[in-house]
């Protein structure tokens, strides 16, 4: 009979990792650690020896399965002057929608959000600082606009709408099961899809926010008759 391979420490709480965010994702935030101990296959003392407390295991569920997630390239992208806003949004979705809303990400943020919002407010609060500035930024820009004044309440709804309906998309896929696909790439969401939901959000951001038209100039005084 062979001996059990002795795993490494790297090895280790990576398994105790995986396993917690395949758990929390079926089970919820409120799943008890002695049970997660359980489905991994290690004691509970050694899951507190890698990681104390459940709020540091949430933690490094957090950091490895969301901001893990966010890829410097988006930033590059939504950044780049050359690139149409339609195109940097579409590519920017279609990729976040089909690579970073995976099913663990999505069942645990809804979780979360259901209990403690441990997850949600930082996740949110990343958003905010890296995302959405720069989704105002550019649409404005597609209205021809350079302010960088804070966003009106309005405008801030507008892209809510934008950004909750491509996650709705994946609440379809993982929480309520729903088949969500292109006939080209089953299981995936499809660029015209996604184009579509851009050129809409675009759309109705131009004529709600239109910029007014100036004011008629002031016929010019008639030079005082000397």
């Amino acid at each position: 009979m062979l001996a059990r391979r002795r795993m490494g420490v790297a090895e280790r709480e990576r398994q105790i990792l995986d396993g917690a965010i395949a758990f929390f994702a079926e089970r919820g935030l409120d799943g008890q650690l002695r049970d997660l101990a359980k489905s991994i296959g290690v004691t509970h003392a050694l899951l507190y020896h890698y990681f104390p407390t459940k709020q540091a295991l949430v933690d490094r569920v957090y950091l490895e399965l969301f901001e893990g997630r966010w890829r410097a390239e988006w930033d590059d992208l939504l950044d780049d002057p050359e690139t149409s806003v339609e195109d940097k949004f579409t590519a920017f979705y279609l990729d976040y929608v089909n690579n970073a809303l995976s099913r663990d990400f999505v069942r645990i943020l809804v979780f979360s959000g259901l209990t403690d919002h441990t997850i949600t407010d930082r996740f949110f609060a990343m958003l905010r600082t890296r995302l959405f500035p720069r989704l105002i930024r550019e649409t404005r820009r597609f209205r021809g606009l350079t302010s960088r004044a804070k966003p009106s309440p309005r405008e801030l709804e507008l892209l809510m709408g934008l950004h909750g309906g491509f996650f709705y998309i994946t609440m379809r896929r993982w929480i309520y099961g729903q088949v969500v696909h292109s006939e080209a790439m089953p299981g995936t969401y499809d660029e015209a899809s996604a184009r579509d939901r851009v050129r809409s959000y675009l759309a109705a951001s131009r004529e709600l926010f239109a910029a007014p038209e100036p004011a008629p100039a002031a016929p010019a005084s008639r030079r005082a008759r000397r």
